[in-house]
């Protein structure tokens, strides 16, 4: 049996397992899909198999990759060995993708903060009101501003165009928050949300979040303060 493995935490809640999961579909990899429920911390399960303690977690073809941008990296060149272009085939358009990716990857910790991903839940309106602060909203303006220059110059409904890249998988989490939190957005930022949440990968793991078990939920998700 093949000792190839990717380590998720709960699907509900885990957006950087969302991240490298779609890059791992994205190239086609052949691999065991292990989820380990998160308790809201370190947890000795995923340290026993993540050198940081934190998922996604890539072993493949005796290769050990811990960090969503890396495991796309890494899943982004088996692909284009077989011909898939998981970064758009261009390349001044891949280094635009790159940097916007690495931007998502590395910024926006107030979003990340005040509005954490839930794919079960919605908090329109004055319920998700407190979590719209000056810091996350000019998070929310600056991921705005990267959709829209993005969308306008390849003509969506992707960020580069017709394929759903690497970048769209960076910010897949992104729209997910926005459909919880609601808060305001352009009419071509909507559209993209709707675009990649209507994506079959996308949808699938939605689906198999609303199948995971009551028990997993967690409490500061499900009823944030």
């Amino acid at each position: 049996m093949s000792e190839d493995r990717l380590f998720i935490g709960t699907r509900r809640y885990s957006s950087w397992s969302l991240r490298g999961w779609l890059a791992v579909r994205l190239a086609g990899l052949d691999v065991k899909e292990v989820l380990i429920p998160l308790k809201g911390g370190f947890t000795h399960q995923i340290g026993a198999v993540s050198p940081n303690g934190m998922v996604p977690c890539l072993r493949h073809a005796g290769v050990l990759i811990w960090d969503s941008l890396a495991i796309g990296e890494y899943c982004a060149e088996l692909a284009a060995e077989s011909g898939r272009h998981l970064w758009p085939a261009d390349r001044a358009l891949r280094a635009q993708a790159r940097a916007v990716a690495c931007e998502m990857h590395s910024g926006f910790r107030e979003l990340r903060i005040a509005m954490p991903m839930n794919l079960g839940r919605e908090f329109p309106g004055p319920e998700g009101e407190g979590r719209r602060t000056p810091t996350a909203l000019a998070d929310i303006a600056r991921v705005e501003a990267i959709w829209s220059g993005c969308l306008a110059g390849h003509g969506g409904p992707f960020l580069f165009g017709a394929a759903f890249t690497l970048a769209d998988a960076m910010f897949a989490p992104v729209c997910a928050r926005f459909l919880t939190w609601q808060p305001e957005l352009t009419r071509r930022s909507q559209d993209y949300v709707a675009a990649v949440r209507a994506h079959p990968l996308v949808a699938e793991w939605y689906d198999a979040a609303a199948r995971e078990p009551a028990e997993w939920l967690l409490d500061k998700y499900e009823n944030p303060a």
